[in-house]
């Protein structure tokens, strides 16, 4: 029932984990899909030759998503393959497994945070919103933290709570060209960024407070985004999709 053919998708942090999987699931639906990639050129050729797979164009270009010349190049290179844009997924972002407390928190881990998780999705959201045609679609990936906050991790939980404010912001700003603003909120995901934690020995404990008992893959994340870009959510706007795992009952 999810059908995107000849809609055209942006992607950052595609070269794996959630944004990988929301790519290849895009494409699959039929969208024509590019990804931004920090560094990762090797990961994210594999996702585009699944892209590509799929009998439906993929482009990808490295940026540094914090840099606004940067910005400007990867949004010029979106114009020039696809003429245009309808759908924006912002999915790039940090997280530190290592806990540090609030006070003794560098000055340079704060900024590097902020910068990664907050100023890099005003700058990549403002440029797509040039693109973006009437009707068109934004997910912002955000994270249970957002909601709940997580200690000895404050800057992440201040990024994140962040962007869904600018979600419940941005959706009455876009109202008038139809586009929709909403955000998937994850909970504990199986990707590479979480490693650290889930296969460590705080595991267990982390297992425990998921009801359903083990974490998503990114592929059970991508899903519900993909859900958001199709018109079987055309009239949902400004609202949070939580898919945890019934950790955080919040919505």
């Amino acid at each position: 029932m999810v059908d995107l053919r000849g809609k055209r998708a942006l992607v950052t942090g595609g070269s794996r984990g959630i944004g990988a999987a929301t790519a290849i699931l895009l494409a699959r639906a039929g969208a024509d899909v590019g990804i931004a990639y920090r560094s990762r050129s090797s990961d994210a050729e594999r996702v585009l030759e699944e892209i590509r797979r799929q009998g439906v164009r993929g482009w990808g270009e490295a940026a540094d998503l914090r840099d606004p010349a940067a910005v400007d190049r990867l949004f010029a290179r979106c114009r020039e393959a696809m003429g245009g844009l309808d759908i924006f997924v912002a999915n790039a972002g940090i997280w530190n497994a290592e806990p540090i407390p609030l006070a003794d928190m560098p000055d340079a881990e704060w900024r590097e945070m902020i910068d990664t998780n907050l100023t890099s999705v005003f700058l990549t959201t403002r440029a797509a919103l040039s693109l973006l045609s009437e009707g068109g679609r934004v997910v912002i990936v955000s994270s249970t933290a957002g909601q709940r906050g997580e200690a000895f991790h404050a800057h992440y939980a201040a990024t994140k709570g962040a962007l869904l404010s600018l979600v419940k912001s941005l959706c009455v700003e876009c109202a008038p060209r139809r586009i929709t603003v909403n955000a998937v909120a994850p909970g504990w995901v199986d990707t590479e960024m979480s490693a650290p934690a889930l296969q460590g020995p705080e595991r267990d404990a982390i297992l425990g407070t998921i009801p359903l008992g083990r974490p998503a893959t990114a592929e059970e994340i991508a899903g519900p985004i993909v859900f958001l870009c199709s018109g079987l959510a055309a009239f949902i706007t400004g609202e949070i999709l939580n898919v945890n795992g019934g950790a955080v009952l919040c919505g």
